[in-house]
């Protein structure tokens, strides 16, 4: 005779449906509330930023074609600019360099099959 509960198909009581719903609701805010999300959010409030900020099409039109000389040119392009823009830029690299290392967690985990889906 099979005891288990979570498999039976008997209808749930209110109390074990109020405690589903919170913890389904608990599960989506740590999803919308994680790290990552925020630093997708960062990321892209700061590229918005530097779009309202610096014409962006013009730097890249003013830089120049030989590859050896693109560091050079956009390190000064950084120190001439004003501060917002610089916070801004910096912002975006360490964002960007937080989603592409999750996204890459996520991957291996994928792959390799360490991940455990929600629900």
């Amino acid at each position: 005779m099979k005891n288990n509960t979570m498999t039976d198909t008997a209808p749930r009581s209110p109390i074990e449906q109020a405690v589903m719903r919170r913890v389904r609701r608990i599960r989506f805010l740590r999803l919308i509330f994680s790290n990552t999300t925020l630093a997708f959010a960062v990321l892209v409030l700061a590229v918005w930023g530097i779009g309202r900020e610096v014409w962006v099409a013009r730097v890249l039109q003013n830089a120049p074609t030989n590859i050896m000389d693109l560091p050079n040119f956009y390190v000064a392009a950084f120190r001439h600019t004003r501060l917002i823009v610089q916070v801004l830029t910096l912002s975006t690299l360490a964002s960007l360099v937080y989603v592409a290392r999750e996204s890459a967690r996520l991957v291996s985990s994928v792959i390799f099959g360490r991940f455990t889906p929600i629900g």
